[in-house]
């Protein structure tokens, strides 16, 4: 059943970055409660960019979890809520802290009432500052704020469009870490404690290379352009079929002569321009035009089994429909089987962790809207004659 089998999590979240960490911790096992407002949660909407209303992106982050939609506004409601957390192990939020203090939902109020609750905040800025509650989305605190568009964008170059939930997906991983190691130390101190994350904090740690460099140095980073990077050996090359390939000879001189011999310009090795790592990198734009010059004479499939057989170390540069055709995507466990409400079951991309004695399936479809609402409420002990009045009052639908 997955290690977190036992483990029930209240999530209250949005979008991405929060029930993606809880998609992950179901996937792991864990009871997911998501409390949706009676709208429902606004990743629902993008079903309109899907063709038969299907909506690919939240099925992957709210697979496995059971949904109760309830209107924390109104005082029924966020009862509820207490309820829940009473037999909760883990809160899960991306709330922002103001809306949460003021519900008294923040992490010391809940602290202080439940005291073994591990309290998971993923925020976009960080629970502190001035800029604390500034609306975020991965697209602003991690991709612009966070200095990853910057860092991908060669001077001179339009800023390239990200894609959907990177900066969210690596922001729920952490938490989901985050959760792990917390409820291990509650296991041996008895008591909870707050995880906090952000976009802006994992935008500094994914390309920490370069936060650290500027951080030691207390100089800019620059761009690296294809065309003339620090070492031509760590590169992306398009074959003659429009295919691409990238180079992986980080270390440049154990790896340059195996290159020189897969390209046929034996030449190029006593070449002075070339001649050493640091000659290379002088010389970088005009090596990069020769070896583009030389990869355009054949296809990916050739120079494949051309590099496979001098030992140079590369990777096919994929789209995602070359991805889910990889037969070592399959091998690696890149895709898990997953049940639909219909009855049937789908691949879809698994969450990036294995476990060797307590492996993980996906146990439930995507929740519908509320789906479960009644049931967790009966599971909590409210009577029917409780439900209805909770529905009389607005507090569920």
């Amino acid at each position: 059943m997955g290690p977190m089998d036992g483990v029930r999590v209240i999530e209250l979240g949005l979008w991405i970055a929060g029930p993606s960490c809880g998609g992950i911790l179901a996937d792991w096992g864990a009871d997911v409660v998501k409390v949706e407002p009676l709208a429902g949660d606004p990743f629902r909407s993008l079903a309109w960019l899907y063709p038969d209303s299907i909506n690919p992106p939240f099925e992957l982050d709210n697979r496995g979890k059971r949904s109760i939609a309830v209107d924390i506004t109104t005082p029924e409601g966020l009862a509820l809520v207490h309820d829940l957390l009473a037999t909760a192990d883990v809160f899960l939020t991306n709330y922002r802290s103001g809306g949460l203090e003021r519900a008294g939902l923040d992490p010391e109020s809940l602290a202080k009432a439940y005291p073994r609750l591990v309290y998971a905040h993923v925020s976009g800025y960080g629970l502190s500052g001035e800029e604390r509650d500034r609306a975020a989305y991965d697209v602003g605190a991690f991709y612009s704020r966070g200095g990853v568009a910057a860092a991908i964008t060669p001077e001179g170059n339009d800023i390239p469009y990200p894609r959907g939930g990177m900066g969210d997906h690596m922001t729920g991983l952490a938490a989901a870490g985050g959760v792990a190691a917390a409820l291990y130390s509650r296991e041996r101190s008895g008591e909870g404690q707050l995880v906090a994350t952000s976009l802006l904090r994992i935008g500094a740690y994914m390309h920490g290379w370069d936060h650290n460099v500027t951080a030691r140095l207390g100089t800019d980073t620059v761009p690296v352009s294809r065309g003339a990077p620090p070492n031509p050996l760590i590169n992306g090359y398009r074959c003659g079929d429009g295919k691409w390939v990238w180079l992986l000879g980080m270390e440049a001189d154990r790896h340059w002569p195996q290159v020189v011999r897969a390209l046929d310009r034996p030449q190029w090795e006593d070449d002075v321009r070339f001649n050493g790592i640091e000659a290379r990198r002088e010389h970088a734009a005009e090596l990069v035009a020769l070896m583009d010059e030389v990869l355009a004479t054949r296809s990916r499939e050739e120079w494949a089994a051309i590099f496979d057989d001098h030992d140079v170390w590369w990777a096919k540069v994929q789209t995602t429909l070359e991805l889910r055709n990889d037969p070592q995507a399959a091998a690696a466990g890149c895709y898990v089987p997953a049940p639909l409400p219909d009855g049937s079951t789908t691949d879809m991309v698994a969450s990036p962790v294995d476990f060797g004695s307590t492996n993980w399936f996906v146990r439930e479809p995507v929740p519908e809207l509320g789906q479960h609402t009644e049931i967790v409420l009966m599971e909590l002990g409210k009577e029917w004659d409780e439900i209805e009045q909770l529905k009389t009052a607005g507090a569920i639908p």
